[in-house]
């Protein structure tokens, strides 16, 4: 069973000492790219092929870009690519899309598309999306970039080819961040790693022999704030992902938590503890260090979520009894308004980036389980169906969620859309995964 304070699990309040290292040169090895596997998925999901895509050897390094966009879309749980041995032809361009044919092969879009090197020494990849009811080209797009990036501009089709029929943006060009932990207590291991939004193309970012706690992206992608410990003190750093630059922003006396970055990306709001270990939300002005209490009581406030405007912040407490949402003016002073009063228990505040919807976690009878509240209506709707789910976070454009989840005793993390129909698990080879945060876009 939790306890109220469900942000702080037990090691955060034991002195441990971390030794830390940062980048590439971490000892240990770094985990693999997680494995996904469809969990769920929409009744009919909508038919498309996607044709191989012309190569620019040896300058594509083989990358099957074409894979990568049908994993892609695939994963998502609303499109059921067909298979390449069903395909009736090999086209590169949409001139050469007979639709009648790929109708006839139970297709309603096809995509084509091919690879080219430029003098730049950049690559373009070029692709066309076909309706093969109307027989009409829906998109032609480009994406260039350094050989390095043909897996993110595969993604970048992906994006393109998910608006162009959903009327969504796609997000599979992101990055989520998240904690991987070996071993077993008390000898068990973490790594703070990134990892494209499919769980492909991981990269360390914080090695460690002790905790690394709730990873929190900055709005532009080039930040990581999170917690860890050194000279026996919880602390919250922000580090700069692409080098690795990292600083220690608040390391006072008592709890140092979840942090969260505000909009502007200048201030993060804290759950601070004090001498005294009592937790209240803070915000601290990264630029000046001036600090500004927001809460001042004696339940246990913490878990702080901005609201997308930067006016407010969301946060759990105690102080009716049981751990509830609350949103508070993010200048201090304000009094606390209730936001959640379905059941017992509602923590980790997480808001959709239209600030339309609250995800959180929430007791299910005996389980702790993903659920989405409609903030002007009220309305509640349970997600997920584990037994102890938890860290829910958003996909930038709002369509689904990443949180993690316990399989029997290990942990993996997996995604729901916020109409429930699809989701899928990303699990890795060895070990366990927690902690997850959805990037923004442009990461």
């Amino acid at each position: 069973m939790r306890t109220q304070a469900m942000a702080f699990r037990p090691w955060l309040l034991l002195p441990l000492l971390l030794i830390v290292v940062i980048g590439a040169g971490a000892a240990r090895a770094v985990h693999a790219a997680l494995q996904i596997e469809i969990t769920s998925g929409v009744r009919d999901p909508i038919p498309i092929a996607i044709v191989p895509f012309a190569p620019a050897s040896p300058t594509d390094g083989g990358l099957d870009v074409a894979g990568v966009v049908q994993h892609d879309l695939e994963g998502s749980g609303r499109f059921k690519a067909l298979p390449r041995a069903r395909m009736p032809a090999t086209p590169t361009r949409a001139e050469a899309i007979t639709a009648a044919d790929w109708k006839a092969a139970g297709s309603d879009y096809v995509v084509a598309g091919r690879l080219a090197s430029l003098d730049s020494g950049t690559l373009a990849v070029d692709f066309d999306l076909v309706n093969t009811l109307t027989g009409v080209r829906l998109a032609t797009q480009r994406f260039t970039g350094p050989p390095g990036a043909l897996r993110n501009a595969a993604h970048r089709v992906s994006d393109a080819i998910y608006q162009k029929i959903l009327g969504v943006r796609g997000a599979f060009a992101t990055r989520i961040a998240y904690v991987a932990v070996d071993g077993a207590p008390p000898a068990q291991h973490y790594q703070l790693m990134v990892a494209d939004a499919d769980g492909e193309n991981p990269h360390l970012i914080l090695d460690s022999r002790f905790p690394i706690m709730s990873p929190a992206w900055s709005p532009d992608g080039q930040w990581l704030a999170y917690v860890s410990f050194e000279s026996k003190l919880s602390g919250v750093y922000v580090q700069l992902v692409r080098t690795g630059e990292r600083r220690l922003v608040s390391a006072r006396a008592g709890i140092n938590g979840a942090p969260a970055w505000s909009p502007d990306g200048k201030k993060l709001a804290l759950t601070l503890g004090g001498s005294n270990g009592n937790p209240d939300i803070y915000v601290l002005d990264l630029a000046t260090q001036n600090l500004t209490r927001i809460t001042d009581d004696p339940a246990i406030d913490t878990e702080p979520e901005w609201a997308p405007d930067g006016r407010s912040l969301y946060f759990t407490s105690d102080r009716a009894g049981s751990p509830q949402i609350y949103q508070v003016s993010a200048s201090g002073g304000g009094h606390p308004r209730r936001i959640t009063f379905e059941g017992n228990y509602n923590a980790r505040p997480r808001v959709s980036a239209d600030g339309t919807e609250l995800a959180m976690v929430t007791l299910d009878g005996t389980n702790y389980r993903i659920a989405v509240q409609d903030l002007s209506s009220g309305a509640v709707r349970v997600l997920t169906h584990g037994r102890l789910d938890e860290s829910p976070s958003f996909a930038p454009n709002g369509a689904t969620l990443l949180y993690s989840q316990r399989e029997g005793a290990r942990g993996s993390l997996a995604t729901v859309s916020v109409d429930g129909l699809t989701g899928a698990r990303l699990k890795a080879q060895q070990g366990e995964i927690c902690e997850p945060a959805w990037g923004p876009f442009g990461t």
